[in-house]
């Protein structure tokens, strides 16, 4: 006998998964090990689907039970007798379910665990993977599994397959104004009266800076729907994190509820021997009082389910040092140059004082630039140690108005806390909700500090990279350093899109890291040393860039960068826009925790790209070009300082003081867009053009120029010919149409573009028009006239000139030629003449010459066709007989 049963207090999502389990085991009984939430008892009675085949649990004969199905459960504390199942021999266990995996779970002979809303909506999955009909009332029931668990489809931990599951059902006719009647639950005077107490009970604790509400009732009688209750009470008092403790007669109820990542309610009701999700989970106790239960949770709380903060984990490694005996101006430029405030003193290898760009500034204003730092920083300061709690750290900084605590084990220097540092921590650790599955980011626009995208990067990435960075995070590890996936590659992910370019950046020596490692994966490395970067290129051809940790600073306007090592946090500073400074952990303790030290995650959430500080387009005026392309790659909108800092720099003409290859690298990159027209355009609208070349204008004609190209390139690819086109480098021979041929070729020379690109710059240049009027000036032209003109032309630069063309006919010409002409070849060749008895010479031309053109005309269509065509109207002459 199968029997398909779940776990105790059934839910809808129970009742849907035990009805879609009964399709797939079609001879299977179903148990409900206990009993039922209030709701669900009253359907079950007056429901159709108490008729299935529906047993009570003192009906089994467990010796009889040859297989057992769980069905949204894998704990054996609650599924009742059938724990004694666990383990029999010949009894098989399948497992369908969507918890979170706990070390006590079951073990099952099969197993389908998914990350999904609801346990219902696997089954549903698996039901059309095998295109197992289902009933109108069969759906809904189903949907009610669904709905109820996923809270309609608007809980955070609802996923895209709950989505489609739901589709699915909906196409199979569920009910969704009976689904919506059942769940609109409206409350009893019980209820509303349990409701009250719990209001009256609620009293608030801050554990290690989090509050928490525990809110605690007593009841003689059960009352049902405990967790609706529980819901309203969360949403009427605007609670994060929520405890409610119900004493019902001889036992507790608990329910738990939280919207900060930090507190994982599942933990906590682990410990009564409860389960459920990080977010909701509850629990049932005998034998103690509600006294008991609350001393418990709490000390829960402060021992496991909150964690300790200390200064280990807010300090930033490695520090930025001066020597107490470098001079007050040596001081001022590194404090300039790594954008920091303050800066501790080393002498001898120890912490010596801390000294201020406040002081230091003074110092220089009153002719003192020359002294050494020694003799002006502040000794009266306090260090930490890495296990220093963060209460303590809020003393020095704010009680004694520290700016920077040095973290010191012994005498070594550890890292740093600043104020600016404890601030955003502090702030981050201010409550926040867990995101929904289409966000990453809280109500409030900032992320919280604890997230971990370690789910969404085994959904969304190739199981081969995530392997890699896993294994990156423990080489690393080992090595004693700390690896950062980090960039372009950390925002797509958070966004949903793809990018498979990785960049990893290492606090310690990245390439020393990047040679073990490539090392261990059979890899090859290309360092370079000058920038403490490396690339590896794996067997398959993947590649990975790797960097150290590092600050650049810039000598000059649009100078290349001078770098030197530094810390993450510091690294991330160098970056170019705010939504960019995203960095992910590789450590296996802690892997996929999202670190932003900018508010990268609130940019994203407000579609708004901004640079880090005011001089960054001084710094790197390419930048600029940058900002454009992001903004209409993603939606998002340039802010409105970076909109002025961009007006300053074009008004310094900062673009113009870029070395050319630089300057061609992110115009190629904006080519290479989907709609690069768009970004030339916002271009145009700042005054960009001149300052690529003074004949650049882009003014209108130009603009639509560039248009006519992307209509062209959109024609050529709807045509599915095999040839590959380089589109981008269309555009490019659009965008240097105005300049004169000489200039076109010395700013492509400039520009350092590849040898090939400057050869179809020099074609159009020197040969394009004259193509154009030879076909225009003929009154009548032939298919063969079309095909010798454009055959030695690439195909790019015969897509420029489509795109250029004035004249309809010549659009129509080189349309023929695509559709109809180019791949015409003649099947005869120079030995089957030779074969025939002709002898070589100057006929030979005119043969194949009459012979292309009768073939473009559509007059021979195979290789007989040529020869019989060359007999009659070529025949051997007597000279030359035939052999």
């Amino acid at each position: 006998m199968d029997v398909i049963t779940s776990h105790l207090n059934a839910d809808f999502d129970t009742i849907g998964s035990m009805l879609a389990a009964c399709k797939l085991y079609p001879d299977a009984v179903c148990v409900l090990p206990g009993s039922q939430e209030e709701t669900v008892k009253g359907f079950l009675v007056q429901s159709a689907f108490y008729n299935l085949p529906m047993r009570k649990p003192s009906e089994i004969d467990l010796d009889k039970v040859t297989r057992l199905i769980l069905v949204d459960i894998r704990s054996r504390a609650r599924i009742g007798i059938f724990g004694e199942l666990i383990g029999r021999t010949g009894v098989p266990v399948h497992v369908y379910d969507h918890h979170p995996d706990e070390a006590a779970d079951v073990k099952g002979d099969v197993e389908v665990i998914r990350r999904v809303g609801s346990t219902t909506t696997i089954l549903v999955q698996i039901l059309k993977e095998r295109g197992i009909p289902i009933t109108p009332d069969e759906a809904t029931v189903m949907m009610l599994g669904i709905y109820e668990d996923t809270g309609s489809l608007g809980f955070p931990s609802t996923t895209t397959d709950d989505y489609f599951a739901a589709a699915h059902l909906l196409s199979c006719g569920a009910k969704l104004t009976q689904v919506s009647d059942i769940l609109a639950r409206e409350l009893t005077s019980g209820q509303i009266s349990l409701l009250y107490d719990l209001i009256q009970g609620a009293r608030s604790y801050t554990i290690r800076g989090v509050e928490v509400v525990i809110a605690v009732a007593r009841r003689e009688e059960y009352v049902g729907d405990l967790a609706l209750l529980v819901h309203k009470l969360r949403d009427m008092e605007a609670v994060s994190i929520l405890f409610v403790i119900c004493q019902m007669g001889d036992r507790v109820v608990l329910v738990g509820r939280s919207r900060k990542p930090e507190v994982d309610v599942a933990a906590v009701m682990r410990e009564f021997g409860g389960g459920g999700h990080a977010y909701a989970a509850s629990a049932s106790v005998k034998n103690a009082t509600t006294f008991q239960v609350r001393e418990k949770i709490l000390r829960v709380l402060e021992e496991k389910a909150i964690p300790r903060r200390t200064a280990a984990d807010v300090m930033a490694s490695p520090a930025r040092t001066v020597d107490a005996g470098e001079t007050i101006f040596e001081v001022h430029q590194t404090l300039t140059r790594s954008n920091i405030n303050t800066v501790p003193v080393m002498r001898d290898g120890t912490v010596a004082g801390v000294l201020t760009r406040q002081v230091v500034e003074k110092a220089i204003y009153h002719g003192l630039g020359e002294e050494r730092a020694g003799e002006y920083m502040n000794t009266d300061y306090e260090c930490a140690a890495p296990e220093t709690a963060i209460e303590r750290i809020e003393e020095i900084i704010i009680g004694r108005n520290q700016r920077l605590v040095p973290v010191v084990r012994g005498r070594e220097l550890l890292g740093v806390i600043t104020r600016t540092g404890l601030l955003r921590f502090l702030y981050d650790m201010r409550d926040v909700e867990h995101p929904d599955a289409a966000e990453d980011v809280d109500a409030e626009g900032a992320m919280a500090p604890r997230k971990n995208v370690g789910n969404l990067m085994r959904d969304r990435l190739p199981a081969q990279v995530l392997s890699l960075l896993r294994a990156a995070g423990e080489c690393a590890e080992r090595l004693g350093m700390k690896a950062f996936v980090v960039g372009g590659f950390v925002r797509d992910l958070v966004m949903r899109m793809e990018n498979l370019d990785v960049d990893i950046v290492v606090e310690g020596d990245g390439i020393r890291f990047a040679e073990t490692f490539a090392e261990e994966q059979g890899a090859r490395v290309r360092p370079h040393h000058k920038f403490g970067t490396a690339v590896m290129v794996f067997p398959d051809g993947f590649k990975v860039d790797v960097a150290t940790a590092r600050v650049e600073y810039y000598l000059k306007p649009a100078a290349l960068p001078t770098v030197e090592y530094s810390s993450l946090k510091q690294d991330m500073y160098r970056r170019d826009f705010v939504i960019n400074t995203l960095a992910v952990r590789l450590a296996p303790e802690g892997f996929g925790e999202v670190i932003d030290f900018f508010g990268a995650q609130r940019d994203i959430k407000e579609k708004i790209i901004r640079v880090l500080h005011s001089l960054s387009f001084v710094e790197d005026p390419t930048r600029i070009l940058r900002a454009m392309r992001f903004e209409r790659r993603f939606g998002f909108t340039v802010g409105r300082n970076t909109l002025n800092l961009i007006r300053n720099a074009v008004r310094l003409d900062l673009l113009a003081k870029i070395p050319k290859p630089r300057l061609y690298g992110e115009l190629e990159l904006i080519l290479k867009e989907k709609d690069p027209v768009w970004i030339v355009r916002r271009l145009s609208e700042h005054g960009l053009g001149t300052s690529i070349h003074p004949a650049l204008v882009l003014d209108k004609p130009h603009l639509e120029l560039l248009g006519e190209a992307q209509e062209v390139l959109a024609w050529f690819s709807l045509l599915f010919l095999e040839e590959k086109v380089e589109q981008w480098a269309v555009s490019f021979l659009a965008l240097l149409d105005p300049l004169p041929a000489d200039d076109a070729k010395k700013l492509a020379k400039d520009f350092g573009v590849r040898s090939r690109v400057r050869e179809w710059v020099r074609i159009c240049k020197d040969e394009g028009e004259s193509v154009i009027l030879r076909l225009v000036s003929t009154q009548s032209v032939s298919r063969k006239m079309i095909h010798d003109v454009l055959t030695p032309l690439p195909t790019e630069v015969i897509l420029y000139l489509m795109a250029r063309a004035k004249h309809h006919d010549i659009k129509r010409y080189i349309s023929l030629y695509f559709t109809q002409l180019k791949n015409v070849r003649l099947q005869l060749k120079g030995q089957d003449l030779l074969d025939l008895g002709y002898r070589p010479g100057p006929r030979f031309k005119e043969i194949f010459d009459l012979l292309l053109e009768r073939k473009l005309a559509g007059e021979l269509r195979n290789k007989k066709e040529e020869i019989a065509f060359l007999l009659s109207n070529f025949p051997p002459t007597a000279e030359q007989g035939r052999s």
